[in-house]
């Protein structure tokens, strides 16, 4: 059965005194697309999570977020990059000789610029962390999973039931096409007659082009074609596979085949299927964009 690019999974769970979250959510996209949030801790974990969505995704962009809150009364850690603050006082240095500023670059100045001190409530490297985290990732994909899948049997059966739709339309184009012919040779030959009346130079090659002018307008073969990509569109929703981009290209050549039948037959009866049958393939077109 076909699954949907939609899709989401949240997990929680305790640590120390506060928690862990991990929520995923995936949407439309082309491709398979996979962005990452977490604290820096985790972020080694970054590629086996990738990897996990990647054996269970094939399309969509997949957003996964990791979340750990840290509990009431938890010690806040002043965290210092060294790094920035030499970098400041090279510069301040700098700023100083070449501008002949008086003054002098000490603690006070340096802690006051930007970054060098930031106060962060996020916990301390715990070995049991990475371990929740990988827990809870693999329960929130199995959720998102699952709601992908679940949405994917429902638009398989809302695509199943307005091809039906449309196969219902196709019989009755097909019930009126024997006639077609004939009524076009009938009405061109009363043109013809009416315009000429009796005076017509060779009646036999008339009526031959009339007969090559009204086949023009069988459209056997288009519902020969349209009855085929029909039964290949209801056989793909049944894959278990990636099969949107397949759905999508039948999708075309259904809209082609009646495109070419309306434009064909000339018909007032048959127009009117047509348009019926469109606005059915509009309505699952929009479906199609969903689908993995």
């Amino acid at each position: 059965m076909i699954r949907s690019m939609t899709g989401f999974g949240r997990r929680q769970a305790p640590w120390q005194d506060g928690s862990v979250t991990v929520e995923m959510r995936s949407v439309n996209h082309r491709f398979l697309e996979i962005a990452c949030r977490m604290p820096r801790q985790l972020s080694p974990l970054e590629d086996s999570f990738k990897k996990a969505i990647q054996q269970r995704c094939t399309r969509g962009r997949v957003d996964i977020t990791v979340t750990v809150q840290a509990g009431k009364g938890r010690a806040e850690n002043v965290i210092l990059d060294q790094s920035l603050a030499k970098q400041y006082h090279q510069a301040l240095r700098t700023l100083k000789k070449s501008l002949k500023l008086s003054g002098s670059i000490d603690l006070a100045l340096m802690a006051g610029l930007r970054d060098v001190l930031s106060v962060s409530d996020q916990p301390t490297e715990d070995p049991k962390l990475a371990k929740i985290a990988q827990q809870l990732t693999v329960q929130a994909l199995a959720d998102l999973e699952g709601m992908r899948t679940r949405e994917g049997k429902a638009l398989a059966e809302d695509m199943s039931a307005r091809i039906q739709t449309i196969r219902g339309h196709k019989t009755l184009v097909a019930a009126r096409t024997p006639l077609l012919a004939q009524e076009i040779f009938d009405k061109m030959k009363g043109r013809v007659e009416k315009l000429l009346g009796s005076e017509i130079p060779d009646p036999s090659r008339l009526y031959q082009e009339l007969a090559v002018y009204a086949d023009r307008g069988d459209i056997t073969e288009e519902i020969v074609r349209l009855d085929s990509h029909m039964i290949q569109f209801e056989q793909t929703l049944n894959r278990a596979d990636s099969v949107g981009k397949t759905l999508d290209f039948l999708l075309q050549e259904i809209g082609r085949e009646v495109n070419t039948i309306g434009s064909k037959a000339n018909d007032a009866e048959i127009a009117g299927h047509v348009v019926q049958m469109k606005a059915e393939l509009e309505r699952i077109r929009e479906q199609v964009q969903n689908v993995e």
